[in-house]
């Protein structure tokens, strides 16, 4: 069985990249290994006394990601591919890249999606960062709504 890294970041393209990540796993006998880096600063927040750490809000949006990479696990599975997640908090691109080696990863599966700059625009900037620095092939699915 092959073993694919499926970085999401539960952006509104994340429906196309699992159903393009899907497929590719069927055509290769593949097990998906979904994961998600959530921010390391996600319950900060900078307000009149300059910056200050909120536990209660990092720990209702890392509950939240939770439920919503349960729930497409189980939508991955029901379409008859092997899958299991991950949430990690960090910095994405060393954590995706520590995760593919760990699981000896046969395959990165990317979305092309971006937000800045002429390049980034078409591929997105951690996509483009993972192609640089990955051992293994990274799959870039078009995710353009």
């Amino acid at each position: 069985m092959k073993n694919i890294i499926l970085p999401i970041d539960f952006s509104d393209t994340t429906d196309i990249l699992v159903e393009g990540a899907v497929d590719f796993a069927k055509e290769i006998a593949g097990k998906i290994y979904l994961i998600h880096v959530a921010p390391a600063d996600i319950g900060f927040a900078i307000g009149d006394m300059g910056f200050q750490y909120f536990p209660e809000i990092e720990k209702s949006e890392i509950s939240e990601e939770l439920a919503e990479l349960n729930e497409i696990e189980k939508r991955i599975k029901a379409k008859g591919v092997a899958c299991e997640h991950l949430l990690k908090q960090g910095i994405a691109a060393e954590i995706i890249l520590d995760y593919a080696k760990d699981k000896k990863a046969n395959y990165i599966v990317m979305g092309s999606h971006g937000r800045s700059g002429i390049y980034d625009v078409f591929v997105g900037s951690l996509t483009k960062d993972i192609t640089k620095k990955s051992p293994i092939p990274v799959l870039v699915v078009p995710c353009h709504n």
